[in-house]
């Protein structure tokens, strides 16, 4: 069966428009990245120069424990602010530039459906094995994308809760340190 210009054409249209959704998801990503980058670096530059100067004002040394104390606990709070904004920014992009393409697989895939079930009305006798070995591909490719799609959520799900679990027990342990080594200063 030969496609003219404008099938291929019809054909081709979702498949530009679903990489250029992926492709502006993508370049608006990078821009929140690039965005969290240096608003990081600005606030890290502010809170800095604001320590060194607090350290050299001190008088003695219980002074400079007790800064160092106070600017451990929210440095630490800041710089896992600043890792999980930067994986969920990473974490819904993926999920974005997935979404259209998961939408034009199902799209394809009810296209072959169709196709196979008018392929099985033209059949002469004896095709129906073939018609139904390519019904049962379909549905194992079908099976297989579901579980891929499934397992990499899952995964995602998993990973954001680790990141949560190890960034909430590094802010206790730095808070616990910070007030052992305020009790041992007093």
């Amino acid at each position: 069966m030969t496609k003219t210009p404008d099938q291929l054409s019809a054909l081709a249209k979702p498949a530009l428009d679903t990489y250029l959704k992926s492709a502006t998801t993508a370049f608006e990503s990078v821009e929140r990245l690039i965005a969290l980058n240096l608003n990081t670096a600005r606030s890290a530059l502010e809170d800095g120069s604001g320590f060194v100067r607090a350290l050299l004002a001190a008088k003695n040394p219980k002074e400079i424990l007790d800064l160092q104390s106070s600017f451990a606990q929210p440095f630490a709070q800041k710089s896992l602010a600043y890792y999980r904004s930067g994986y969920e920014i990473v974490a819904q992009s993926l999920e974005e530039c997935l979404k259209p393409y998961e939408l034009q697989f199902a799209e394809a895939n009810k296209l072959a459906i169709i196709a196979i079930e008018k392929a099985a009305q033209a059949v002469p006798g004896g095709g129906e094995v073939a018609v139904a070995a390519m019904r049962s591909a379909i549905a194992a490719a079908n099976s297989t994308y579901d579980s891929v799609t499934k397992a990499t959520r899952q995964a995602v799900e998993i990973t954001e809760a680790n990141v949560a679990a190890t960034a909430d027990a590094a802010i206790k342990a730095i808070e616990t340190n910070a007030a052992a080594t305020h009790k041992k200063s007093a």
